[in-house]
């Protein structure tokens, strides 16, 4: 693990450590991000005193299997949440990889993947936790642990990070998916209620029936036709 007092993304400089030649299996820690990203390029606000970890991975797995680890991701840090504030499933699922407690968003997963001089692949998995304050945002409800009544420092969020990701990682490379999809569908948020898809361009709307085997999400529409989501933006 490297830790740092500020850096522009744990994700940044984990992709600079894997161009410089490092083996993976490596965190990096900031108290603070100064360039913090989400999904689509949007800002994620960094300040000190919440979690921001990137674990960089290479070649973790064969490219086919690479779009499951979202999941993978996301059940991990659920259950680290569930180790560090003593609780049962405080955190739901919103496909594919952010937390809810009561509704409200406590949490973000950026996941990104680049090709080595080397010919390897990297994989950085970047999480970011709202431990005692959250961002105002203008899609969803956020929250924060300290809000919600579970004060966590910041060094104990990442070691039940560390563990559960860890934990989950060996599982996905040495089990069947159905079993971790199985576990992510026990806390999924939404199922059988109404949705919309939102990608770059236009959105869908419909139920959302659950997900597939690969844990692409599916989507019912009014007229009962099927849809098979690879990647976008839900909104209940």
């Amino acid at each position: 693990m490297a830790g740092y007092e500020a850096v522009t993304s744990t994700s940044v400089v984990a992709l600079e450590k894997a161009r410089a030649g490092d083996p993976g299996n490596l965190w990096i820690v900031g108290q603070r991000q100064t360039g913090g990203r989400g999904r689509r390029g949007r800002p994620w606000v960094s300040e000190s005193g919440n979690l921001y970890a990137s674990l960089l991975l290479i070649d973790p797995a064969e490219p086919a299997r690479l779009a499951q680890l979202p999941l993978v991701a996301a059940l991990a840090l659920a259950e680290a949440v569930d180790r560090m504030c003593g609780t049962h499933k405080l955190a739901r699922l919103k496909w594919p990889n952010d937390l809810l407690v009561d509704g409200a968003k406590i949490s973000g997963i950026l996941l990104e993947a680049a090709a080595l001089a080397d010919d390897r692949r990297a994989v950085t998995c970047g999480f970011g936790l709202n431990l005692a304050h959250h961002p105002e945002l203008p899609d969803y409800a956020a929250a924060d642990l300290e809000g919600l009544g579970y004060r966590v420092a910041p060094d104990v969020a990442f070691f039940a990070l560390a563990e559960s990701v860890s934990s989950q990682l060996a599982r996905w490379r040495s089990e069947p998916f159905a079993g971790i999809l199985s576990d992510w569908l026990a806390r999924a948020q939404g199922i059988g209620l109404p949705i919309r898809v939102r990608f770059e361009r236009t959105e869908l709307h419909g139920t959302f029936v659950g997900l597939d085997e690969e844990g692409r999400l599916l989507l019912r529409g009014e007229d009962g036709s099927m849809t098979t989501v690879s990647a976008g933006d839900v909104f209940f």
